[in-house]
């Protein structure tokens, strides 16, 4: 059975059960966290910058009307030519188009959600297109024929042992010793000639400047620059929320952004393209290329997500998220996984398809808490259930319970007598502190132990005090 026709649940239980995945999952995320625990510690000024950062995306959200119009102003200034597109399809179908217009056989393609949000891969693939992903974990997922599992790396849900069988099975010249640095050669032969005879490069944009029209893109490999620089033409696909006014704000959001996806200081590259090849210019595409894709923002405006809209794309919620780390990224089933795809798929998907993403989460808050831009995760994933409540999408099984629930819990001397209940009955099916297994509890149990409560309820040991004062 394919994975995008099995339940949440279905793609849950396949990931815990893979206990490869689960390797590959903790040294990715737990590198990440402890890499950005040292950043943060060297960073005193992170909460000042975190506030800075947030005022900067809420302004602009506010004004987004206005830096749209100047930043499409000042990108055709420079030679850009600007597209507006209103849906993923819609989106997807302008790139193809220009690629045909240039008479594309090969493009090339720097790593971009937007991309991939957009299903641009897939349309290439359609239009008979070579894709070549430079950056060097989407080359391991278009190899594998995967999905991107993290909007960071892309390939975390590989340990490098899988990739290395992949690289010997399928590169022209592969490494013959087993360390990385042979592995990061083997990729290279594989792409250079790739990278010099593209016809097209297509990239995202980590941020758009309004005031110059410049885009801006951010890698640690090279490959954006080596991508963007030889074709004819360039095109950039970004959302349009991805605007900040001017130069001085991308570099103060730069801070956060690299800080809390990496743990870095600064990236390697950070490359701003404003327009085609001028006169006096040694390299540089001849044609530039702006989509601006709006599927479901404004949307998301209107409809009381416009925190959502602050997202810098850096991973650190689901870095840190508890589900995330025992589940990986495919088993959210949409684009972007973890915490911020819980809020953003039931935007892209609809929220019928989508609902149990937003129940997966604890409210642990712990996304919140190291979020760059203070997007309150839990609040927003708290509307969602209480969306889908109001819509009659859950289960009707859930309401019912529910139903009863409210009916004793309205009702103090029935609710006290019922918990009087479960609790000595709790102790009956306990074994050394944990409930393994009871009749109602398997849900639970299933893949965790429930401890065992404490031999009277709340509510009785506050009346035993009350009594003794």
């Amino acid at each position: 059975m394919e994975e995008a026709t099995l339940s949440f649940k279905a793609r849950a239980e396949r990931a815990l059960a893979d206990p490869t995945l689960k390797i590959a999952i903790d040294r990715t995320t737990g590198t990440a966290e402890r890499k950005r625990a040292v950043a943060m510690s060297q960073f005193p000024q992170f909460e000042a910058a975190r506030e800075r950062g947030k005022r900067i995306k809420d302004h602009v959200i506010a004004n987004l009307d206005h830096y749209l119009l100047e930043f499409e102003r000042n990108a055709i200034a420079s030679g850009a030519k600007v597209y507006w597109a209103a849906t993923a399809e819609e989106a997807s179908q302008i790139v193809v188009r220009l690629c045909k217009e240039a008479g594309a056989k090969r493009v090339t393609r720097v790593k971009s959600m937007l991309g991939e949000e957009i299903g641009l891969p897939h349309a290439l693939d359609e239009a008979g297109i070579e894709r070549v992903e430079t950056d060097l974990a989407e080359h391991i997922v278009q190899l594998g024929g995967d999905r991107p599992s993290h909007i960071v790396w892309p390939s975390m849900h590989r340990t490098r042992e899988q990739v290395s069988e992949m690289f010997k099975r399928l590169h022209r010249a592969p490494h013959q010793e087993e360390t990385i640095e042979a592995m990061v050669d083997s990729a290279r032969r594989e792409l250079r000639d790739k990278f010099l005879s593209a016809d097209v490069a297509i990239s995202g944009a980590n941020f758009l400047l309004a005031d110059t029209g410049a885009t801006c893109t951010v890698t640690n490999e090279g490959n954006a620059e080596l991508t963007t620089t030889p074709p004819r033409v360039h095109i950039v696909t970004a959302g349009i929320e991805k605007l900040v006014p001017s130069m001085g704000h991308a570099i103060a959001m730069l801070r956060l952004l690299v800080r809390s996806a990496t743990g870095a200081d600064v990236t390697q590259y950070t490359t701003f393209h404003c327009g085609p090849k001028q006169a006096g210019d040694r390299d540089g595409p001849e044609e530039f290329h702006i989509v601006l894709v709006d599927n479901g923002r404004s949307r998301m405006l209107r409809e009381g997500m416009k925190e959502m809209l602050r997202c810098i794309r850096c991973g650190a919620c689901m870095n840190h998220c508890v589900v995330f780390r025992q589940l990986g990224g495919h088993v959210y089933g949409g684009t972007y996984p973890g915490p911020m795809g819980a809020v953003l798929t039931p935007v892209f998907d609809g929220l019928e398809k989508s609902r149990d993403l937003p129940h997966a989460c604890t409210m642990n808050g712990k996304c919140q808490e190291v979020c760059p831009v203070a997007i309150p995760l839990p609040t927003l994933l708290r509307g969602w259930r209480d969306r889908s409540w109001r819509e009659g999408l859950e289960p009707a099984v859930v309401r019912f319970g529910l139903g009863i629930h409210t009916f004793v819990a309205s009702h103090p001397r029935l609710y006290r007598l019922g918990t009087a209940i479960a609790v000595r009955v709790m102790r009956l099916f306990s074994r050394g502190g944990l409930v393994r297994g009871m009749p109602g509890l398997g849900a639970w149990t299933a893949y965790r132990e429930f401890p065992a409560p404490a031999k009277r309820t709340f509510m009785e040991m506050v009346k035993d005090q009350e009594n003794t004062r």
